[in-house]
Protein backbone atom coordinates (compact mmCIF):
# COMPACT_ATOMS: atom_id res chain seq x y z
CA UNK A 1 0.00 0.00 0.00
CA UNK A 2 1.68 2.87 -0.87
CA UNK A 3 0.46 7.04 -0.17
CA UNK A 4 0.68 9.88 -2.59
CA UNK A 5 -0.20 13.35 -1.30
CA UNK A 6 -0.38 16.11 -3.92
CA UNK A 7 -2.17 19.43 -3.04
CA UNK A 8 -3.00 22.53 -4.06
CA UNK A 9 -4.18 24.97 -1.43
CA UNK A 10 -5.13 28.58 -0.96
CA UNK A 11 -4.78 30.96 1.76
CA UNK A 12 -6.16 34.39 2.77
CA UNK A 13 -4.85 36.25 5.27
CA UNK A 14 -6.97 38.68 6.96
CA UNK A 15 -6.11 41.39 9.33
CA UNK A 16 -6.43 41.37 13.17
CA UNK A 17 -9.77 41.73 14.43
CA UNK A 18 -7.94 44.93 16.68
CA UNK A 19 -6.41 46.71 13.56
CA UNK A 20 -9.64 46.37 11.45
CA UNK A 21 -11.18 47.33 14.43
CA UNK A 22 -9.07 50.54 15.07
CA UNK A 23 -9.16 50.96 11.38
CA UNK A 24 -12.89 51.38 11.28
CA UNK A 25 -12.79 53.92 13.99
CA UNK A 26 -9.88 55.87 12.37
CA UNK A 27 -11.71 55.74 9.45
CA UNK A 28 -14.69 57.61 11.15
CA UNK A 29 -13.18 60.29 13.08
CA UNK A 30 -11.40 61.80 9.72
CA UNK A 31 -15.07 61.54 8.00
CA UNK A 32 -16.26 63.24 11.51
CA UNK A 33 -13.30 65.98 10.81
CA UNK A 34 -14.38 66.49 7.51
CA UNK A 35 -17.65 66.84 8.06
CA UNK A 36 -17.06 69.34 10.32
CA UNK A 37 -14.46 71.17 8.40
CA UNK A 38 -17.43 71.60 5.58
CA UNK A 39 -20.23 73.02 8.42
CA UNK A 40 -17.18 75.16 9.76
CA UNK A 41 -16.27 76.53 6.56
CA UNK A 42 -18.14 79.52 5.51
CA UNK A 43 -17.11 79.23 1.84
CA UNK A 44 -18.49 75.49 1.57
CA UNK A 45 -21.58 76.24 3.97
CA UNK A 46 -22.06 79.42 1.09
CA UNK A 47 -21.51 77.81 -1.83
CA UNK A 48 -23.54 74.54 -1.15
CA UNK A 49 -22.55 71.06 -1.86
CA UNK A 50 -19.14 69.80 -2.08
CA UNK A 51 -18.90 68.51 -5.27
CA UNK A 52 -15.22 67.78 -5.41
CA UNK A 53 -15.46 65.31 -2.57
CA UNK A 54 -18.50 63.32 -3.57
CA UNK A 55 -16.78 62.96 -7.07
CA UNK A 56 -13.80 61.09 -5.05
CA UNK A 57 -16.22 58.94 -3.28
CA UNK A 58 -17.45 57.70 -6.28
CA UNK A 59 -14.23 57.60 -7.90
CA UNK A 60 -12.86 54.97 -4.86
CA UNK A 61 -16.13 53.36 -4.84
CA UNK A 62 -15.02 52.38 -8.35
CA UNK A 63 -11.89 51.77 -7.84
CA UNK A 64 -12.47 49.35 -4.88
CA UNK A 65 -15.27 47.41 -6.97
CA UNK A 66 -12.63 46.99 -9.44
CA UNK A 67 -9.97 45.89 -6.80
CA UNK A 68 -12.11 43.28 -5.21
CA UNK A 69 -13.50 41.92 -9.07
CA UNK A 70 -10.24 41.70 -10.15
CA UNK A 71 -9.48 39.50 -7.11
CA UNK A 72 -12.93 37.39 -7.60
CA UNK A 73 -11.30 36.55 -11.42
CA UNK A 74 -8.16 35.50 -9.37
CA UNK A 75 -9.71 33.20 -7.46
CA UNK A 76 -12.02 31.88 -10.06
CA UNK A 77 -8.91 31.11 -12.20
CA UNK A 78 -6.81 29.25 -9.42
CA UNK A 79 -10.20 27.53 -8.73
CA UNK A 80 -10.51 25.99 -12.00
CA UNK A 81 -6.32 25.41 -12.20
CA UNK A 82 -6.58 23.36 -8.87
CA UNK A 83 -9.98 21.31 -10.42
CA UNK A 84 -7.71 20.68 -14.02
CA UNK A 85 -5.01 19.16 -11.50
CA UNK A 86 -7.07 17.26 -9.78
CA UNK A 87 -8.52 15.91 -13.31
CA UNK A 88 -5.33 14.92 -14.49
CA UNK A 89 -4.88 13.08 -11.68
CA UNK A 90 -7.63 11.33 -11.73
CA UNK A 91 -7.56 10.26 -15.15
CA UNK A 92 -3.70 9.27 -14.48
CA UNK A 93 -5.34 6.94 -11.45
CA UNK A 94 -7.98 5.14 -13.42
CA UNK A 95 -5.33 4.63 -16.97
CA UNK A 96 -3.24 2.92 -14.26
CA UNK A 97 -6.05 0.58 -12.57
CA UNK A 98 -6.65 0.15 -16.09
CA UNK A 99 -3.28 -1.31 -17.56
CA UNK A 100 -3.07 -3.43 -13.87
CA UNK A 101 -5.98 -4.97 -14.61
CA UNK A 102 -5.70 -5.75 -18.53
CA UNK A 103 -2.01 -7.13 -17.22
CA UNK A 104 -3.53 -9.74 -14.88
CA UNK A 105 -6.47 -10.39 -17.44
CA UNK A 106 -3.88 -11.34 -19.94
CA UNK A 107 -1.28 -13.05 -17.21
CA UNK A 108 -4.64 -15.12 -16.31
CA UNK A 109 -5.13 -15.98 -19.58
CA UNK A 110 -1.38 -17.00 -21.06
CA UNK A 111 0.14 -18.72 -18.21
CA UNK A 112 -3.50 -19.85 -15.64
CA UNK A 113 -5.60 -21.90 -17.99
CA UNK A 114 -7.37 -24.53 -16.20
CA UNK A 115 -6.10 -27.54 -18.11
CA UNK A 116 -2.72 -26.49 -16.32
CA UNK A 117 -3.67 -27.13 -13.08
CA UNK A 118 -2.06 -29.81 -11.00
CA UNK A 119 -5.43 -30.97 -10.03
CA UNK A 120 -6.98 -30.74 -13.16
CA UNK A 121 -7.25 -34.16 -13.73
CA UNK A 122 -10.24 -34.25 -11.02
CA UNK A 123 -12.35 -31.51 -12.14
CA UNK A 124 -11.63 -32.43 -15.94
CA UNK A 125 -15.40 -33.03 -17.64
CA UNK A 126 -13.83 -35.78 -19.89
CA UNK A 127 -12.34 -37.30 -17.75
CA UNK A 128 -14.85 -39.90 -18.05
CA UNK A 129 -14.07 -40.22 -21.81
CA UNK A 130 -10.17 -40.81 -21.35
CA UNK A 131 -10.06 -43.10 -18.54
CA UNK A 132 -9.05 -46.70 -19.68
CA UNK A 133 -11.49 -49.89 -19.69
CA UNK A 134 -12.22 -51.34 -16.41
CA UNK A 135 -9.89 -54.36 -17.24
CA UNK A 136 -7.70 -54.80 -20.29
CA UNK A 137 -6.06 -58.36 -19.56
CA UNK A 138 -5.36 -60.66 -16.40
CA UNK A 139 -1.91 -58.66 -16.08
CA UNK A 140 -4.04 -54.91 -15.11
CA UNK A 141 -2.16 -53.36 -12.52
CA UNK A 142 -6.04 -52.28 -11.31
CA UNK A 143 -7.69 -55.42 -10.96
CA UNK A 144 -7.70 -55.84 -7.09
CA UNK A 145 -8.35 -58.94 -4.89
CA UNK A 146 -12.39 -58.91 -5.51
CA UNK A 147 -11.46 -59.67 -9.27
CA UNK A 148 -9.59 -63.01 -8.95
CA UNK A 149 -6.80 -62.13 -10.81
CA UNK A 150 -3.79 -61.40 -9.11
CA UNK A 151 -3.11 -62.58 -5.71
CA UNK A 152 -0.75 -61.04 -2.99
CA UNK A 153 2.81 -62.07 -3.77
CA UNK A 154 2.49 -61.70 -7.18
CA UNK A 155 3.10 -58.45 -8.21
CA UNK A 156 5.65 -58.99 -10.94
CA UNK A 157 5.50 -55.31 -12.01
CA UNK A 158 6.60 -53.53 -8.47
CA UNK A 159 9.90 -52.83 -9.51
CA UNK A 160 7.88 -50.86 -12.69
CA UNK A 161 5.43 -49.14 -10.45
CA UNK A 162 8.08 -47.99 -7.82
CA UNK A 163 10.31 -46.66 -10.60
CA UNK A 164 7.17 -44.63 -11.99
CA UNK A 165 6.71 -43.86 -8.80
CA UNK A 166 9.79 -42.16 -8.37
CA UNK A 167 9.31 -40.23 -11.55
CA UNK A 168 6.22 -39.23 -10.80
CA UNK A 169 7.43 -38.09 -7.83
CA UNK A 170 10.48 -35.79 -9.08
CA UNK A 171 8.02 -34.28 -11.91
CA UNK A 172 5.57 -33.31 -9.16
CA UNK A 173 8.10 -31.76 -7.20
CA UNK A 174 9.82 -29.78 -10.32
CA UNK A 175 6.99 -28.74 -11.24
CA UNK A 176 6.16 -27.33 -7.89
CA UNK A 177 9.14 -25.60 -7.69
CA UNK A 178 9.03 -24.27 -11.67
CA UNK A 179 5.80 -22.86 -10.77
CA UNK A 180 6.99 -20.96 -7.75
CA UNK A 181 9.66 -19.84 -9.05
CA UNK A 182 7.56 -18.29 -11.74
CA UNK A 183 5.26 -16.95 -8.91
CA UNK A 184 8.15 -14.82 -7.56
CA UNK A 185 9.32 -13.28 -10.67
CA UNK A 186 5.94 -12.47 -12.12
CA UNK A 187 5.33 -10.90 -8.25
CA UNK A 188 9.04 -8.91 -8.40
CA UNK A 189 7.97 -8.05 -11.92
CA UNK A 190 4.66 -6.43 -10.87
CA UNK A 191 6.43 -4.89 -7.74
CA UNK A 192 8.82 -3.45 -10.19
CA UNK A 193 6.23 -2.03 -12.70
CA UNK A 194 4.16 -0.46 -9.31
CA UNK A 195 7.32 1.30 -8.36
CA UNK A 196 8.34 2.49 -11.80
CA UNK A 197 4.07 3.74 -12.24
CA UNK A 198 4.92 5.31 -8.62
CA UNK A 199 7.85 7.75 -9.13
CA UNK A 200 6.06 8.55 -12.68
CA UNK A 201 3.06 10.22 -11.07
CA UNK A 202 5.81 11.62 -7.87
CA UNK A 203 7.15 13.69 -10.64
CA UNK A 204 4.29 14.64 -12.33
CA UNK A 205 2.91 15.84 -8.81
CA UNK A 206 6.18 17.99 -8.38
CA UNK A 207 6.01 19.69 -11.83
CA UNK A 208 2.28 20.35 -11.21
CA UNK A 209 3.60 21.58 -7.84
CA UNK A 210 6.20 23.69 -9.35
CA UNK A 211 3.75 25.38 -11.72
CA UNK A 212 1.62 26.35 -9.49
CA UNK A 213 4.14 28.34 -7.38
CA UNK A 214 5.50 30.06 -10.03
CA UNK A 215 1.65 30.93 -11.03
CA UNK A 216 1.25 32.01 -7.26
CA UNK A 217 4.45 34.54 -7.44
CA UNK A 218 3.61 35.73 -10.28
CA UNK A 219 -0.18 36.97 -9.45
CA UNK A 220 1.81 38.23 -6.38
CA UNK A 221 3.78 40.74 -8.58
CA UNK A 222 0.85 41.37 -10.05
CA UNK A 223 -1.00 42.78 -7.31
CA UNK A 224 2.12 44.37 -6.34
CA UNK A 225 2.69 45.94 -9.67
CA UNK A 226 -1.27 47.34 -9.23
CA UNK A 227 -0.83 48.55 -5.94
CA UNK A 228 2.34 50.40 -6.71
CA UNK A 229 0.61 52.12 -9.60
CA UNK A 230 -2.23 52.71 -7.93
CA UNK A 231 -0.70 54.35 -5.11
CA UNK A 232 1.61 56.38 -7.61
CA UNK A 233 -1.97 57.78 -9.26
CA UNK A 234 -3.48 58.79 -5.69
CA UNK A 235 -0.10 60.94 -4.87
CA UNK A 236 -0.34 62.40 -8.12
CA UNK A 237 -3.77 63.25 -8.03
CA UNK A 238 -3.20 64.76 -4.46
CA UNK A 239 -0.18 66.84 -6.12
CA UNK A 240 -2.22 68.25 -8.71
CA UNK A 241 -5.31 69.38 -6.62
CA UNK A 242 -2.71 71.03 -3.94
CA UNK A 243 -0.88 72.61 -6.68
CA UNK A 244 -4.44 73.73 -8.48
CA UNK A 245 -5.87 75.15 -5.01
CA UNK A 246 -2.70 77.01 -4.44
CA UNK A 247 -2.76 78.88 -7.68
CA UNK A 248 -6.59 79.09 -6.66
CA UNK A 249 -4.90 81.24 -3.66
CA UNK A 250 -2.36 83.17 -5.31
CA UNK A 251 -4.69 84.44 -7.64
CA UNK A 252 -7.19 85.42 -5.07
CA UNK A 253 -4.94 86.87 -3.23
CA UNK A 254 -3.45 89.11 -6.20
CA UNK A 255 -6.45 90.16 -7.93
CA UNK A 256 -7.69 91.65 -4.43
CA UNK A 257 -4.39 93.40 -3.79
CA UNK A 258 -4.48 94.71 -7.56
CA UNK A 259 -7.97 95.84 -7.61
CA UNK A 260 -10.31 99.33 -8.10
CA UNK A 261 -10.98 98.39 -4.22
CA UNK A 262 -7.74 99.05 -2.55
CA UNK A 263 -6.40 102.19 -4.45
CA UNK A 264 -9.76 104.46 -2.94
CA UNK A 265 -10.00 106.14 -0.14
CA UNK A 266 -12.07 104.26 2.62
CA UNK A 267 -13.13 107.41 4.66
CA UNK A 268 -15.78 108.11 2.48
CA UNK A 269 -17.67 105.48 3.14
CA UNK A 270 -17.41 106.62 7.33
CA UNK A 271 -21.17 107.27 8.52
CA UNK A 272 -22.47 110.61 10.36
CA UNK A 273 -23.82 108.46 12.54
CA UNK A 274 -20.69 107.22 13.92
CA UNK A 275 -16.98 106.05 12.90
CA UNK A 276 -17.91 102.38 13.38
CA UNK A 277 -20.99 102.71 10.69
CA UNK A 278 -20.31 102.61 7.15
CA UNK A 279 -22.41 104.05 4.19
CA UNK A 280 -22.85 100.92 2.05
CA UNK A 281 -22.72 102.17 -1.37
CA UNK A 282 -19.69 104.92 -0.53
CA UNK A 283 -17.88 101.86 1.25
CA UNK A 284 -14.67 101.08 -1.06
CA UNK A 285 -13.18 98.35 0.80
CA UNK A 286 -11.54 97.52 4.10
CA UNK A 287 -9.12 99.32 6.36
CA UNK A 288 -5.82 97.95 6.71
CA UNK A 289 -5.89 96.71 10.24
CA UNK A 290 -9.20 94.16 8.75
CA UNK A 291 -7.01 93.06 6.13
CA UNK A 292 -4.29 92.44 8.36
CA UNK A 293 -6.78 90.26 10.49
CA UNK A 294 -8.16 88.78 7.66
CA UNK A 295 -4.91 87.51 5.66
CA UNK A 296 -3.74 85.92 9.24
CA UNK A 297 -7.12 84.37 9.51
CA UNK A 298 -6.12 83.19 6.20
CA UNK A 299 -2.56 82.18 6.98
CA UNK A 300 -4.21 80.55 9.61
CA UNK A 301 -6.60 78.26 7.68
CA UNK A 302 -3.41 77.66 4.90
CA UNK A 303 -1.76 75.85 8.06
CA UNK A 304 -4.71 74.06 8.71
CA UNK A 305 -5.13 72.91 5.71
CA UNK A 306 -1.45 71.58 5.38
CA UNK A 307 -1.13 70.00 8.76
CA UNK A 308 -4.64 67.97 7.54
CA UNK A 309 -2.76 67.47 4.58
CA UNK A 310 0.19 66.25 6.11
CA UNK A 311 -2.07 63.72 8.66
CA UNK A 312 -3.65 62.18 4.96
CA UNK A 313 -0.08 61.46 3.67
CA UNK A 314 0.86 59.52 7.14
CA UNK A 315 -1.83 57.71 6.89
CA UNK A 316 -1.84 56.53 3.63
CA UNK A 317 1.76 55.68 4.35
CA UNK A 318 0.40 53.56 7.22
CA UNK A 319 -1.82 51.97 4.94
CA UNK A 320 1.07 51.09 2.72
CA UNK A 321 2.70 49.69 5.60
CA UNK A 322 -0.37 47.51 6.58
CA UNK A 323 -0.26 46.13 2.70
CA UNK A 324 3.28 45.56 2.89
CA UNK A 325 3.13 43.80 6.18
CA UNK A 326 0.26 41.49 5.17
CA UNK A 327 2.01 40.77 1.87
CA UNK A 328 5.01 39.55 3.95
CA UNK A 329 2.79 37.93 6.29
CA UNK A 330 1.55 35.69 2.94
CA UNK A 331 4.81 34.53 1.96
CA UNK A 332 5.86 33.33 5.32
CA UNK A 333 2.63 31.41 5.44
CA UNK A 334 3.21 29.98 2.33
CA UNK A 335 6.55 29.03 3.17
CA UNK A 336 5.33 27.45 6.07
CA UNK A 337 3.15 25.14 3.80
CA UNK A 338 5.76 24.24 2.04
CA UNK A 339 7.68 22.60 5.16
CA UNK A 340 4.81 20.93 6.04
CA UNK A 341 4.32 19.27 2.68
CA UNK A 342 7.66 18.32 2.30
CA UNK A 343 7.50 16.65 6.28
CA UNK A 344 4.18 15.30 5.53
CA UNK A 345 5.55 13.48 2.20
CA UNK A 346 9.12 11.98 4.84
CA UNK A 347 6.53 10.95 7.11
CA UNK A 348 4.58 9.14 4.01
CA UNK A 349 7.72 8.10 3.11
CA UNK A 350 8.07 6.09 5.58
CA UNK A 351 5.33 5.11 6.28
CA UNK A 352 5.38 3.63 2.81
CA UNK A 353 8.53 1.49 3.63
CA UNK A 354 7.05 -0.07 6.71
CA UNK A 355 4.13 -1.41 4.69
CA UNK A 356 6.47 -2.66 2.50
CA UNK A 357 8.83 -4.52 5.21
CA UNK A 358 5.11 -5.92 6.62
CA UNK A 359 4.22 -7.40 3.38
CA UNK A 360 6.87 -9.02 3.16
CA UNK A 361 7.10 -10.44 6.63
CA UNK A 362 3.61 -11.27 6.15
CA UNK A 363 4.36 -13.20 2.39
CA UNK A 364 7.35 -14.62 4.37
CA UNK A 365 5.57 -16.21 7.26
CA UNK A 366 2.87 -17.81 4.64
CA UNK A 367 5.49 -19.14 2.75
CA UNK A 368 7.18 -21.15 5.60
CA UNK A 369 5.01 -21.32 8.19
CA UNK A 370 1.55 -21.50 6.91
CA UNK A 371 1.74 -23.29 3.08
CA UNK A 372 3.90 -26.03 5.14
CA UNK A 373 1.57 -28.94 4.18
CA UNK A 374 2.16 -29.69 0.79
CA UNK A 375 0.21 -33.26 -0.57
CA UNK A 376 2.61 -36.12 -0.90
CA UNK A 377 2.80 -38.79 -3.14
CA UNK A 378 0.66 -40.88 -0.87
CA UNK A 379 -1.89 -38.45 -1.27
CA UNK A 380 -2.06 -39.29 -4.73
CA UNK A 381 -2.04 -43.07 -4.76
CA UNK A 382 -5.48 -43.22 -3.26
CA UNK A 383 -7.61 -42.59 -6.01
CA UNK A 384 -8.22 -44.68 -8.86
CA UNK A 385 -7.11 -48.20 -6.42
CA UNK A 386 -10.56 -50.14 -7.25
CA UNK A 387 -12.76 -50.54 -10.24
CA UNK A 388 -16.09 -49.17 -7.73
Amino acid sequence: MYISVTGAVMYKVDIQEDKKEAAAIEARRNREKQRQSRIFNARYRTMGVDVEGLKSQVEERKLREEAEKRRDEAFDADRVQCDKIAQMLEEEEQQRKRQLNQAMVEFWEQHQQPSSRREWDLHDPESVHKEPPARISDEDPRCGPSGMQRFVGEDLNALAKRQWQKEQNKKHWEEQSNERKKDLADRKYADMLDGKKRIELDLRALELAHLEEECRKAKAMAVASYNQALAAEVAEQQRRAQQQEQDDNCTEIHNTLTSDILTENPDVAISLFGPHRMVPYRWKGMTPEQLQAMWKTQEEQCKEKVRLREDEQRQDAEWDRQRLLADRATMVLEEQEQDFRKQLRKTLDAYNLQLADAQKSNLQYLEKEVYTNSPTAQYYLQFNTSSR
